[in-house]
């Protein structure tokens, strides 16, 4: 469905050489990048700010041109194409919108059909459909500029979906939306993927987004893919660990060491431990500590996706 091969975007930016002079400088924002996409994948795409992520959803949909290697989007190359791939492709920008401003947000909806040359049949099954997943008929009615973010947001997914695209970009699809709101989002995009009629491309900051919805994470920095795998691939290769969190009644004996496991933290005067869980599973870290001193209570916390990413940040800017 999507397939790059060495795709690369240069900029020309002008920098300053002296108090009157300026030179020109070309920054690579997108450097050789090689993927393929198969159709039905939900795909997260990540990478910190600057690192290319949004200038690769614009070469994808034809909105820049590579400055070298080849992209192809549905079997179209976007740019020369662009006009065919449209009508194969949505797209949601997080802080554009594609709606009319002052329209009822089911008129930007009507004039969408036309625009898409839909058949009517076809567009008001689409349509009924997202509004029983969306909640969208509080609305329907509502000029967009008086809409909240997160109703935006929802008809500007309607938007994206109404001509049945086989691809859907989303940049930042959440970005400022309260709890519910995205919420509700999410549980939109998860029962979309899991139909598998449409591939869909997100990225964000947001990593719970991308725990929730993505089976695969590729993580660009400084224009260059530096993972592509699954979330627990992640895990794996960046030392993600879990933690033991332990309650104690009376404090461990003094020297202590629990094997397979590293203590991190010991707080209230040795009453609470956190042990980094190295390998040792945590029923047997659970019995050993068991037979050492009086536990009260006990905890296992899963790893946060945001301190693997962090850690393979860290990783790639090392020298």
């Amino acid at each position: 469905m999507i397939r790059m091969h060495e795709l690369r975007k240069d900029f020309t930016v002008r920098v300053k050489a002296g108090r009157l002079r300026r030179t020109r400088r070309t920054v690579t924002a997108v450097d050789r990048v090689s993927l393929t996409v198969e159709s039905g994948e939900m795909v997260g795409y990540i990478g910190p700010n600057g690192a290319g992520k949004s200038t690769t959803l614009k070469m994808l949909t034809g909105v820049l041109s590579p400055s070298g290697g080849e992209v192809s989007v549905c079997g179209l190359t976007p740019v020369p194409e662009r006009t065919r791939l449209a009508l194969r492709i949505g797209v949601v920008f997080g802080q554009r919108s594609q709606l009319w401003w002052d329209l009822p947000l089911a008129e930007s909806f009507r004039l969408l059909r036309h625009v898409y040359r839909v058949p009517a049949a076809e567009h008001a099954a689409r349509l009924r459909r997202c509004r029983d997943l969306l909640d969208l008929d509080a609305f329907l009615d509502t000029p967009v500029r008086q809409l909240s973010l997160g109703q935006r947001m929802r008809g500007e997914l309607t938007a994206a979906l109404l001509h049945g695209p086989r691809v859907l970009f989303l940049d930042e699809p959440t970005i400022g939306l309260d709890v519910v709101s995205k919420q509700a989002v999410r549980s939109f995009l998860a029962e979309l993927g899991g139909t598998g009629d449409v591939t869909l491309v997100l990225t964000t900051h947001d990593l719970a987004d991308i725990e929730r919805l993505c089976d695969r994470l590729v993580v660009i920095d400084h224009g260059r893919v530096v993972h592509d795998g699954t979330i627990d691939q992640l895990h794996v290769r960046y030392g993600s660990r879990r933690s033991l969190v332990v309650d104690l009644d009376a404090p461990l004996p003094p020297g202590f060491e629990l094997p397979g496991a590293s203590l991190t933290s010991s707080e209230a005067d040795g009453h609470r431990v956190t042990f980094a869980l190295d390998g040792v599973p945590a029923g047997t870290a659970v019995a050993a500590l068991v037979n050492a001193a009086p536990v009260r209570d006990l905890s296992v916390v899963e790893p946060g996706i945001e301190d693997v990413v962090a850690r393979l940040y860290a990783a790639t800017d090392a020298p």
